[in-house]
């Protein structure tokens, strides 16, 4: 395992991050705010308990779920899309590295910056409301686990995307809007019978479910079905990845 080519990918993409931190941090902040009084004070004062926890610590974990997953993947696509646009990646290709070291690189970046995000959203959703973690440990697993799969699925994307409005189709027309129809900001159990069952199509309900048993210890599907399906996500990104670079695709286009 090459850690200097490693180190090289991962100080560069952190380098980014850091050089505009104060928007970086400043961004999550104030939609987290306005999701607190739009969701939290509007909402909340009509419903005033879910499943036995107040509607505003209720709405936590979906809202660090959304921003730790929109962020993983414009991250780590942005990351590999870039050395495509400006052709620096056939120089990446040719160094003596291998694909698992590129890929542990750029998506070792994302998922951190994803993490950093994720954590100063817990951290702004204390000064709002009351919030205990049942399961701090599986907290910190699930919230890993969702920063590392949704990076991997960025990687992809950015490797598929041929401009910069391809590299935000995705996020943009499905995966956020699969987040708001997870059981962000509402139970599974509050809707009707049928839409209950086209809810457990949605992979991201089994994400918000089970980071959201970490904090509250109730969930929407069983915490065992939660794993499997990230295990499964995250095994089919890796799959992904590994027949791209095998075979080239969009690539060495």
């Amino acid at each position: 395992m090459n850690w200097t080519a490693i180190y090289s990918i991962f100080s560069f993409e952190m380098a980014r991050f850091f050089r505009t931190i104060a928007q970086s941090i400043l961004s999550p902040v104030l939609s987290t705010s306005l999701y607190f009084v739009v969701f939290g004070a509007a909402i909340g004062s009509r419903i005033q308990e879910v499943e036995g926890v107040s509607y505003g610590a209720f709405i936590v974990p979906g809202l660090i779920m959304l921003s730790v997953i929109t962020q993983s993947i414009s991250n780590a696509s942005f990351g590999i899309y870039f050395p495509k646009f400006i052709g620096t990646i056939f120089e990446l290709l040719s160094a003596p590295i291998s694909f698992i070291e590129i890929v542990i690189g750029y998506v070792g970046a994302a998922a951190l910056k994803a993490l950093f995000i994720g954590v100063i959203i817990l951290i702004t959703a204390f000064f709002f409301v009351d919030i205990s973690i049942a399961h701090p440990f599986a907290m910190v697993a699930f919230l890993v686990l969702t920063c590392i799969s949704f990076a991997l699925m960025g990687f992809i994307i950015g490797i598929w995307a041929g401009n910069f409005e391809q590299l935000q189709l995705v996020p943009l027309l499905i995966v956020t809007p699969l987040v708001f129809l997870g059981g962000s900001f509402y139970s599974i159990s509050m809707l009707p019978p049928v839409w209950q069952t086209i809810s457990h199509f949605n992979p991201v309900v089994y994400l918000i479910s089970g980071f959201r048993w970490a904090f509250f210890g109730t969930a929407d599907v069983p915490i065992l079905t939660s794993l499997m399906a990230i295990g499964l996500f995250t095994s089919t990104c890796l799959a992904v990845i590994w027949w791209i670079f095998r075979t080239g695709w969009r690539i060495r286009q």
